[in-house]
């Protein structure tokens, strides 16, 4: 599993010409599903998320997480970020897992983070969407967990 998060200060998700997701200040999650990934890790990379400090606290260190500053969460199903790309000039998403699993993986793993956390946002798995976001810092991590 792996999730590209940023710090936002607002993002949104469209379908259609429909916002379907929206956030103000927060972080917005990019989560691309490979073929071990179960609950069980998506458990784990929701609560690392959650806990993640990425926040300035009034010394400008980063010291707190969403809670601490109210924020919400965007996530957003992308599978292209397992895609491999060393070789050739189009990238491999053989590492991806197949749409009928990562589909209701992703809804679970949508529902655990709402059990955590009140304000949570979501794109739509499969769809095209755009995802519109102002980037705070900018901040960007990487998580990869297995």
């Amino acid at each position: 599993m792996k999730a590209v998060i940023q710090r936002v200060t607002s993002a949104n998700v469209m379908v259609n010409h429909t916002i379907i997701g929206e956030i103000f200040q927060g972080i917005l999650v990019y989560l691309g599903l490979g073929h071990n990934d179960d609950l069980t890790i998506g458990k784990k990379m929701i609560d690392k998320i959650l806990a993640y400090r990425i926040f300035e606290n009034a010394h400008h260190k980063m010291d707190k997480n969403i809670a601490d500053v109210g924020g919400g969460l965007l996530l957003v199903p992308q599978f292209t970020l397992l895609a491999n790309t060393n070789n050739g000039r189009r990238p491999d998403f053989g590492a991806a897992m197949h749409p009928d699993f990562a589909k209701p993986l992703f809804g679970e793993m949508v529902n655990y983070a709402k059990q955590q956390y009140h304000t949570v946002a979501t794109g739509e798995f499969g769809a095209n969407m755009q995802v519109t976001s102002c980037n705070d810092g900018p901040i960007n991590f990487i998580f990869e967990l297995n």
